[in-house]
């Protein structure tokens, strides 16, 4: 099974010509909501980093931990997975955090910092839930009709979809399985990161809690995205706006879900403005928030960890994580 290189070519060509919409109506965009939206982006990516901090304070009670050090391994990761597909974010962030909190390890952190997924996987199906109910979004097999490359391929090939999830989860059962056998003190590294889900009151206080307003203001900052390049701003189109996020990142195929999320903007939108107008608001909030998280990642890095370079983060990341893996 390959992808034919027409629908490849199309698929870039309706992502470049977005971009060149976006780029041809720059003096249209309300830069007032614009500012308020980056605003309200920076809002989200504190709340996030304060329940992270709240969970990794809560598996290592007797050390030293800091905010600001939290915050920016959370932003630099933030800011690189904008701009190159998952992996090397992931890396980045814990390396960085590790780093950060003395007598800490590598399975403990990753584990802490993945406890937001359970609150983040939530919302996330209640928001495509909505979005598919409000009768704009495309269906799941539609998605091969769209001028995205890598989701219409998936789409259009469900067979080998449903043998590439199952082929991944084998492995994660068997990477488990062996780490199992190999490792026990792993387990107990991986259960202390999880600490503060055995406090079930401590864990709504403390985390949940924080990432339910990330949240609010993530949806503020599309509010105004929206309204910054006048295709309607509102409650519901900022949920959808969440919704085709949701989708995109399915598949990360593309760094920031980039062309899966024009593809998808551009029909839900149809209806509320002129199809250029929507190519241009689909490209420019990507642009906009890529670029404004990218600078903070790196101001982050310079100013917090003394490191100029991402790639350096992931070099001495991967290092260290081999060296830890050779010591046992």
């Amino acid at each position: 099974m390959t992808l034919a290189p027409a629908d490849l070519g199309r698929s870039f060509q309706s992502f470049f010509h977005s971009v060149d919409q976006f780029f041809s109506s720059l003096a249209a965009v309300g830069w007032g909501s614009l500012l308020i939206a980056l605003v309200c982006f920076s809002g989200y990516l504190v709340l996030r980093s304060r329940a992270i901090f709240n969970v990794l304070h809560a598996a290592y009670p007797d050390e030293r931990l800091e905010w600001r050090r939290v915050w920016g391994a959370y932003v630099a990761a933030v800011g690189f997975k904008n701009v190159v597909p998952a992996g090397g974010a992931n890396v980045i962030q814990i390396f960085l955090t590790k780093s950060s909190i003395e007598g800490s390890t590598f399975p403990a952190v990753t584990s802490a910092i993945s406890v937001g997924a359970i609150f983040d996987a939530a919302v996330s199906v209640l928001a495509m839930v909505f979005a598919f109910t409000q009768g704009v979004f495309p269906k799941p097999p539609d998605f091969s009709k769209l001028n995205a490359f890598d989701l219409a391929y998936f789409a259009s090939h469900p067979q080998f979809t449903l043998f590439l999830l199952t082929a991944l989860g084998v492995l994660v059962v068997l990477a488990f399985a062996l780490l199992s056998l190999r490792v026990k003190a792993f387990w107990l590294r991986v259960r202390q990161g999880f600490t503060i889900l055995r406090d079930r009151r401590r864990y709504v206080r403390e985390v949940a809690s924080w990432q339910a307003a990330s949240w609010l203001f993530r949806l503020t900052a599309f509010y105004f995205m929206l309204d910054a390049f006048h295709i309607g701003a509102s409650v519901r189109n900022a949920l959808l706006v969440q919704g085709v996020q949701v989708v995109s990142t399915i598949v990360p195929l593309t760094p920031g879900g980039a062309g899966v999320q024009q593809a998808l903007l551009v029909t839900v939108f149809a209806g509320a403005a002129s199809a250029s107008t929507v190519a241009a608001y689909s490209v420019g909030q990507q642009i906009a928030l890529a670029a404004f998280a990218l600078a903070l990642g790196f101001v982050a890095l310079v100013a917090i960890f003394r490191v100029r370079s991402f790639k350096e983060v992931i070099r001495r990341g991967r290092e260290q994580q081999a060296a830890e893996a050779t010591a046992r």
